[in-house]
């Protein structure tokens, strides 16, 4: 007697969603080899059922409500892809453990807020949360951390998770173009979300990061403790005055644990122009995997996009059909640790951009207040001047960011500053 199917509901048909009806169209056959069984779509829900989406969806059963498709007796696992962490996508992620389905999923802010809590209840019903498209689209950083990765005590998770923002920032780099002017581009290319600000903002890196940490630390997710710094503040001064020192700007996640606790923050740094951070290029991600016994990991890929976010669905369903099973963030939910939110003490250079009002001795009292906060100045530049302001470029020696902020907190005080400065740390990757 041949193996039954496994059938899929899918709640969600934009980019991603169709990615896994073409999939499984264009590779039934081969994935049925794979999987030991055949899988297959029995029911879909979408926003509107007119739409033409460029698939066959004739043969699904359809449901408006993601809910009652979550509940669908014909469905073994439900898929969801619609995106957002409250309203219908939550509801239905709870309806279909309740109803015990197996779920995957690429929403990464529905895990970043109430990871714990489904992990939790998908645990104790026997049923599994897959997600390893929510994090660096096609990359297959989970099932490292999950599987390959698992005998080693993880040091350290780093890496560019952002392609609109790695975009943004490498199309000023090339093209010697504004933040502004490049914004608006990837806003009409429909690079960025909805919600710019989840990207530029770093909110949806945040989120990614806050998963990976959780299974490589073994704690619960604690996306409220990372630490957040978006682009935009960046300049095309700073791309330039970066790759003059040998450096490029990147928004980057770097996740460890410490002595005083779990150390998470998604913010813009120079790294190594000639690293390979460094040398990534347009809408790309880079994860970067420390172990105790491997050494590192650098896994390079796609970070979104209709085929390799639909990819990284379809390996977690060829797992689920294959009966392999993990719990959610690679320990059991009950044995997932508090971790405790530290501030990132690891001393690093720090560049430092302000402009100060141009008259003497402005730039000595920018002088004194590093000293005052126990910064060391290694390079000290003033350039093109702007009327009456003087555009300074500052790089610091080894300092932690409590006495960057120390600093930046006494030059307000001073009377010299025009605007807010820029401080970025300086990563050696």
């Amino acid at each position: 007697m041949p193996p039954a199917p496994l059938r899929l509901g899918l709640a969600g048909l934009g980019t991603v969603g169709t990615g896994v009806v073409q999939i499984l169209q264009n590779h039934a056959a081969l994935i049925a080899a794979r999987a030991g069984r055949p899988v297959v779509i029995t029911a879909v829900s979408a926003r509107s059922k007119g739409k033409d989406r460029g698939v066959d969806l004739s043969g699904f059963a359809w449901e408006d409500d993601p809910v009652a498709l979550a509940k669908r007796d014909d469905i073994d696992v439900f898929v969801e892809v619609m995106g957002g962490h409250e309203g219908a996508a939550r509801a239905a992620t709870e309806a279909a453990i309740a109803a015990g389905k197996d779920v995957v999923t690429a929403n990464k802010a529905l895990l970043a807020h109430y990871g714990q809590d489904l992990a939790l209840a998908a645990e104790a019903a026997g049923r599994v949360i897959r997600f390893e498209a929510a994090v660096a689209g096609g990359i297959p950083v989970i099932k490292a951390l999950t599987e390959g990765l698992a005998g080693n005590q993880i040091k350290r998770v780093m890496g560019v998770m952002n392609g609109s923002c790695n975009y943004i920032l490498t199309r000023m780099q090339n093209e010697g173009l504004s933040y502004e002017a490049v914004f608006d581009a990837a806003q009409k290319l429909g690079y960025l979300e909805a919600d710019p600000n989840l990207d530029v903002g770093g909110i949806d890196a945040g989120h990614k990061l806050s998963l990976l940490a959780a299974i490589a630390f073994g704690t619960k997710v604690s996306f409220d403790a990372v630490e957040l710094e978006g682009i935009g503040a960046i300049s095309i001064d700073d791309i330039r005055l970066a790759a003059d020192m040998g450096y490029r700007i990147k928004l980057l996640g770097v996740a460890q644990m410490t002595g005083r606790g779990l150390e998470q923050r998604m913010t813009p740094c120079l790294v190594p122009a000639d690293s390979p951070l460094g040398q990534l290029q347009g809408g790309t991600n880079m994860v970067v995997l420390e172990g105790d016994s491997v050494g590192q990991i650098v896994m390079r890929g796609a970070g979104a996009g209709m085929g390799p976010t639909a990819s990284a669905v379809m390996g977690d369903v060829i797992d689920i059909a294959r009966g392999f099973r993990l719990p959610t963030f690679g320990i059991p939910a009950t044995a997932l640790a508090t971790p405790t939110p530290a501030k990132a003490a690891t001393p690093a250079p720090y560049y430092l951009r302000m402009t100060l009002v141009d008259k003497p001795g402005a730039l000595a009292k920018i002088a004194t207040c590093l000293g005052e906060a126990g910064v060391s100045i290694d390079q000290m530049r003033q350039y093109g001047h702007e009327g009456t302001n003087a555009p300074v470029l500052i790089v610091t020696h080894k300092a932690t960011r409590d006495d960057i902020d120390h600093a930046v907190g006494l030059f307000a005080a001073t009377g010299v500053l025009v605007g807010a400065p820029v401080a970025l740390r300086i990563e050696e990757v």
